[in-house]
């Protein structure tokens, strides 16, 4: 993955002819944050989620930038912005789950 390449979140949906745990059986390299019953919300490069397509493994629904998402949870928390400092909260290390 190159340094620029967006990384978004994303709700993966199990195709009919195979369900969620096969997905995540399958060892893609998919950062899971949330799994339910028939999807699971993950952090996956934009090159990850065009292979998933391509390969008919689920229905892939973009719903923002992991950068998007994590602005959108400091503002809903009430905290500053990140300054790019030692504790950046923007790191993957630090990403919230939901």
């Amino acid at each position: 993955m190159s340094g620029d390449e967006a990384r978004w979140v994303a709700r993966l949906t199990s195709m009919p002819s195979a369900g969620i745990d096969a997905l995540v059986d399958a060892n893609l390299g998919l950062d899971v944050w949330e799994r339910c019953a028939d999807a699971i919300v993950v952090a996956a490069s934009e090159a990850k989620l065009l292979d998933i397509e391509r390969r008919r493994l689920a229905k892939v629904e973009r719903l923002s930038t992991v950068e998007e998402y994590l602005a959108r949870m400091q503002r809903a928390a009430g905290c500053p912005a990140s300054d790019g400092g030692e504790h950046d909260t923007n790191s993957e290390d630090h990403l919230e789950r939901s």
